[in-house]
């Protein structure tokens, strides 16, 4: 997995990567071709309604990733890790990001925090696959804003980036960037950027799968909506309601005799 997405980036391939959190979705992205699946921790707002990333626990995550791990045939799936599993058990990292290598996972992405090289060190010392999260970090953002506009934060991030490559992660996302720092930070690393909010000159992007079908009332100004499932759900939902409460639906054909 890692020779394949370094390979892309130094073929000036670009990189396509999306979240998957269950097992028909997970399908349908593996029988697409994607690059990369990911099982965000963004679940907790899409699928569960949580208000942060926080409050989803390793447990939660665990049986998303099973699910999707059971139906992406082709496509390698990582796993971010959840905020208590590294952040704050920061000793036992490693045996939380194993966790989710043995239910089926080619990798672990973690956010930068403070003591995010140590984590990545000890990861790598283990054999973990690492993708790094730079720019805006939503387990720690205290609100959703592009980060990076300033001199100062600009160099930290690029910064960031750079230490994370010399860490040994394989790939970092840039999340809510300017796209001149993203080209900036692509250029200067060998091994892949995946943007997301960052512009056109990352070597890969990624999406929450249900912001690009429509399935959630907002999305982000980033997000491109390549279909509205939510409307054609509800319409089919309401066709469904009006079948069963005229006597249309269950059909002859709906029927056994």
């Amino acid at each position: 997995m890692v020779e394949e997405i370094l390979g892309k980036k130094h073929r000036g391939e670009k990189i396509v990567m999306l979240t998957a959190y269950d097992h028909p979705t997970a399908r349908i992205v593996d029988e697409a071709g994607i690059d990369l699946l990911l099982v965000g921790d963004s679940l907790g707002n899409v699928v569960y309604g949580l208000e942060r990333t926080t409050q989803v626990s390793k447990e939660m995550m665990l049986r998303h990733v099973q699910a999707v791990c059971r139906a992406a045939k082709k496509t390698p799936v990582i796993a971010d890790m959840p905020f208590d599993t590294y952040q704050v058990d920061r000793p036992n990292a490693v045996f939380h990001a194993r966790d989710f290598m043995y239910a089926g996972c080619a990798g672990v992405k973690i956010e930068w925090f403070k003591q995010c090289l140590t984590v990545v060190d000890d990861l790598r010392a283990a054999s973990i696959p690492v993708m790094g999260h730079i720019g805006l970090t939503p387990q720690t953002a205290e609100a959703m804003k592009v980060k990076g506009r300033g001199e100062e934060e600009a160099k930290a991030i690029l910064s960031q980036a750079r230490a994370l490559e010399a860490a040994g992660c394989f790939a970092v996302v840039l999340e809510c960037v300017p796209d001149g720092l993203a080209a900036e930070i692509t250029q200067s690393l060998n091994i892949p950027t995946i943007g997301i909010g960052a512009g056109p000159h990352c070597d890969g992007q990624v999406l929450v799968v249900s912001d690009m079908l429509g399935l959630n009332d907002r999305a982000p100004r980033f997000v491109r909506r390549y279909a509205d499932l939510g409307a054609q759900t509800l319409a089919a939902i309401k066709n469904y309601k009006a079948d069963v409460e005229s006597g249309v639906f269950p059909g002859p054909e709906q029927t056994f005799r």
